[in-house]
């Protein structure tokens, strides 16, 4: 492998601080962004008590960071990276669908050759899938790294129109006018009412803090927002409240033991305000937020002292107070990592969370609304 000379390191450190600088403040100005698409009237209909769980198809020896959509089908997707460890030559992204019988053996459908080839940028590592179906579609974005560590990442984008049995090539999303790094995603669009959709992301190079790209319905990027916070966040997930308003949950970042930060929008995404941090642990890890068939919030996380559980909380006054609802695992020893969960609701009212299992698999568990009520034992 080539080695890089002290000059070299020093003009590729200023480059990309000059890089990330740039994307941290760029933003095209827009007209007046489109409303969200309204969330469904609460259902007082709710599937029984039920809970079930079980892992998805193992595709290598590391697994990490999944996510879920559904098919027109009615079919689960899932999408997480995996390879001989985090970070890793070998590491791909992975594709399973769940019907009746269960899930389909795990298929790769992108890696760093892959990428490389479609983008045409050299490509070291990749992670963080995001699916989202739209109609017919179903949309891959990850990111991918060509040089350092994950703050220097960019997004890439594909498509299906087979239910994920093919892909078209990926495209780098511009994010920034210079070199388009150190924006990364995470967690599922939001659709808007003009066709396109409001993609969450987050900036990590220097600054850390959440960020917002309005999408046209054919992929561009008409716009892009930070989410501003007096402390370092990263990794927002978004829940609908009407056409104007949605909440947004994020990674505490900042140095200490952290709390589930938030920020808000009261005009479809243009503008986004901070708010007090929740009574809820966040020890620098992923978080998950869903809007449920009853109207109420639920949120997934870590307990305060690590990745060792994944803990559910619900609330009923549109994120204002929570409740502690469920430990979904746990291990009992300590000592093990069940982290970066996804949720989905399906049309049936079911929900569905997958999570990192020990850095080993990805586990799937599928409950109903009334699980999330019932007496503890």
């Amino acid at each position: 492998m080539m080695q890089m000379t002290p000059k070299t390191m020093r003009w590729l450190t200023a480059t990309l601080f000059i890089a990330a600088l740039t994307a941290a403040f760029w933003r095209i100005p827009t007209p007046p962004a489109p409303a969200f698409v309204p969330p469904p009237a609460p259902s007082t209909s709710q599937p029984p008590i039920q809970f079930a769980a079980e892992f998805l198809p193992r595709a290598a020896e590391s697994a990490h960071a999944a996510s879920l959509a559904q098919l027109p089908d009615g079919r689960i997707a899932a999408a997480w990276f995996a390879g001989s460890k985090e970070g890793a030559d070998d590491v791909a992204i992975w594709f399973s669908l769940r019907d009746k019988d269960g899930w389909s053996t795990a298929q790769p459908i992108a890696n760093r050759e892959s990428t490389a080839g479609g983008t045409f940028a050299h490509v070291r590592k990749i992670g963080n899938p995001v699916l989202f179906v739209e109609g017919t579609w179903l949309h891959l974005w990850y990111v991918s790294v060509a040089v350092g560590g994950w703050a220097g990442s960019s997004i890439n984008h594909s498509v299906s129109t087979d239910a994920g049995a093919t892909w078209f090539k990926p495209t780098k999303l511009q994010t920034s006018p210079f070199a388009s790094i150190s924006t990364l995603v995470r967690t599922q669009p939001i659709p808007l009412a003009d066709g396109g959709l409001g993609l969450p992301v987050y900036h990590e190079f220097i600054a850390k803090h959440g960020e917002w790209l309005r999408l046209s319905a054919t992929g561009q990027i008409l716009d892009k927002t930070r989410m501003t916070h007096e402390v370092r966040t990263l990794q927002p997930a978004l829940a609908v409240l009407d056409e104007q308003r949605a909440l947004a949950v994020l990674r505490d970042a900042g140095p200490g033991p952290g709390k589930v930060r938030v920020t808000s929008t009261q005009d479809a995404g243009q503008t986004w305000q901070a708010g007090a941090a929740l009574p809820i642990p966040n020890p620098n890890s992923s978080v998950a937020l869903l809007r449920l068939k009853s109207g109420r919030l639920l949120l997934a996380g870590n307990p305060q002292n690590g990745r060792e559980a994944i803990l559910l909380w619900v609330s009923a006054d549109e994120g204002k107070t929570w409740q502690a609802s469920r430990t979904v695992e746990t291990a009992p020893d300590g000592g093990a990592e069940f982290s970066y969960p996804a949720l989905l609701l399906d049309r049936d009212g079911l929900i569905h969370i997958a999570y990192t299992w020990r850095r080993q698999g990805i586990k799937h568990a599928a409950f109903s609304e009334a699980w999330l009520d019932e007496a503890k034992p």
